[in-house]
């Protein structure tokens, strides 16, 4: 069910790296517990972002929750597309990026989790 191109945080948010760049979202799990997603907050190109660290929030019908960073590094793109069309994260959370990102420390893809163990904390 979840993709095993990409890596997960405990705090439901997804990576996707691919050379020393990477695109973050959210996942299906993520999506299902906020509801219908209404708006998305997201900062800055050029905002240097720290793993663990809120860079923006996510407002759904049920409540407003902050994104957290699972590598750190500077933000290159925001996904502008979900200003129109928040809603894109719950029909596709896996395939909808909210922020492109350089890595800086490509070393700290070692403390993610791979689908696989995603899977099991989201049963737990």
């Amino acid at each position: 069910m979840y993709p095993s191109d990409v890596q997960y945080t405990r705090d439901h948010e997804w990576i996707r790296v691919t050379g020393s760049t990477a695109e973050v979202g959210i996942t299906d799990y993520a999506q299902k517990a906020l509801g219908d997603v209404v708006y998305v907050d997201l900062p800055e190109v050029g905002r240097v972002v720290a793993a663990g660290q809120a860079f923006g929030t996510i407002e759904s019908v049920k409540a407003v929750s902050e994104l957290f960073a699972p590598m750190s590094g500077t933000v290159t793109e925001v996904n502008a597309a979900l200003a129109e069309h928040p809603e894109a994260v719950n029909a596709h959370p896996h395939d909808t990026w909210l922020i492109r990102i350089a890595v800086s420390d490509l070393a700290e893809a070692a403390g993610l989790l791979d689908s696989a163990q995603y899977e099991a904390l989201v049963k737990e």
